[in-house]
């Protein structure tokens, strides 16, 4: 049988932090390839990306699975008690930088995946696609391995990201879509000047602190069936100015919405350009708006799929899944447009933290949860 733990290991020992491959997605393919999987390479842009088939293509019925190996950076290395890259084992739990996000994961896939097509061929499909771009631009990750299988006629009926989803314990939840997020870069001019004159000036920094107001005092909605409301989060204002006497020319802001099915981020977009142009014709200042809609919100209603997971976790763990759209983005916002999409994963308290760290026998547990999800959708 293969080990997901000691294939944890030897992925964490490569150092694939974004874009680096660190020889992850070789360490894959030398392993699916072994037990008749056909792997492509789908690099782009600098990213390596794998694609890994077993059966024919274009089968009705395959299993798709979407990951990554790619990591953020470790940060400062004084801080870490554990080697970032060593795989530490130490009191039941394995240290080091992508053990939550994600290559337990990916690692508990290969080999439940690898397992049940020796021990249990089944009619149909396997598919892993695995990038090494989703903690980066994900420009060309996901996108690209999506793009290709459209070109070579390669497809998923169904698949599952393995991203941590779970708060505090195995099982505890499962994501049947993610929120949309985008961010919005505000630019406010106006004229410098003395500041014991401001009559002789126009303040952009007074705009902006009420363009601000203005926005996060808007109710966006008050959420939907499956989703929580939608928010909108100052993350910064910069001015730059060093002196005290001194009315500045220009001010900058940026904002992050995440937000729910009520709205698209093209509407978004068109309500904050409004909110700045009102801002303007009551200020005088000019605002530049530049915005960045980095996924739509998505919904995979409950159905066939979630029901596979939630019974596959709740076999393993003796816990029913909560079905949640909660959190961040993930590259399950590119896959909703090819198929169906779930994610389900390991506990996520300590991803990108300083000693991230997973529980062994989450790993091993994970494994036991994938094999069954794989067994139960082709019985």
């Amino acid at each position: 049988m293969t080990d997901p733990v000691d294939l944890t290991a030897q992925l964490v020992r490569c150092p694939s932090v974004t874009p680096e491959e660190g020889g992850a997605l070789q360490l894959l393919q030398a392993l699916l390839e072994g037990a008749a999987f056909t792997c492509t390479r789908v690099d782009r842009g600098g990213v390596a990306n794998l694609y890994a088939r077993w059966g024919d293509k274009g089968h009705a019925r395959t299993f798709g699975y979407n990951g990554h190996t790619d990591v953020v950076p470790i940060g400062r290395i004084e801080d870490w008690l554990h080697d970032p890259f060593g795989a530490e084992i130490k009191g039941g739990k394995m240290f080091g930088r992508g053990t939550t996000d994600m290559k337990s994961s990916v690692a508990a896939f290969a080999a439940a995946a690898v397992d049940f097509v020796r021990d249990t061929p089944p009619d149909g499909a396997v598919v892993l696609a695995i990038t090494g771009d989703e903690e980066g631009d994900a420009v060309d990750g996901t996108v690209a391995l999506l793009d290709w299988m459209k070109a070579n006629g390669e497809q998923m009926s169904v698949c599952l990201v393995g991203e941590p989803t779970c708060p505090d314990h195995m099982g505890q939840m499962m994501k049947i879509g993610r929120r949309g997020s985008m961010n919005a870069w505000f630019t406010l001019t106006g004229k410098q000047g003395h500041s014991a004159y401001p009559h002789l000036a126009l303040n952009p920094v007074h705009a902006m602190a009420r363009l601000m107001i203005r926005l996060i005092s808007h109710e966006l909605d008050e959420g939907t069936e499956h989703f929580d409301p939608s928010t909108l989060a100052i993350v910064t204002i910069d001015t730059g100015n060093p002196a005290s006497n001194v009315i500045p020319r220009e001010t900058r802001a940026c904002v992050n919405i995440r937000f729910n099915d009520t709205h698209t981020g093209a509407d978004l977009s068109d309500w904050l350009r409004a909110e700045a142009a009102q801002i303007d014709d009551a200020f005088g200042t000019k605002t530049d708006v530049r915005i960045k809609i980095s996924g739509e919100s998505f919904l995979t209603p409950p159905g066939p799929l979630s029901d596979l997971v939630a019974a596959a976790v709740k076999a393993e763990t003796g816990v029913t899944p909560e079905l949640s759209t909660t959190g961040g983005t993930s590259d399950a916002r590119f896959v909703k447009d090819h198929c169906p999409v779930v994610e389900f994963g390991l506990v996520g308290k300590t991803m990108h933290a300083v000693d991230e760290r997973v529980e062994v026998a989450q790993i091993e547990q994970l494994k036991t949860i994938y094999t069954r999800i794989l067994r139960d959708y082709f019985a």
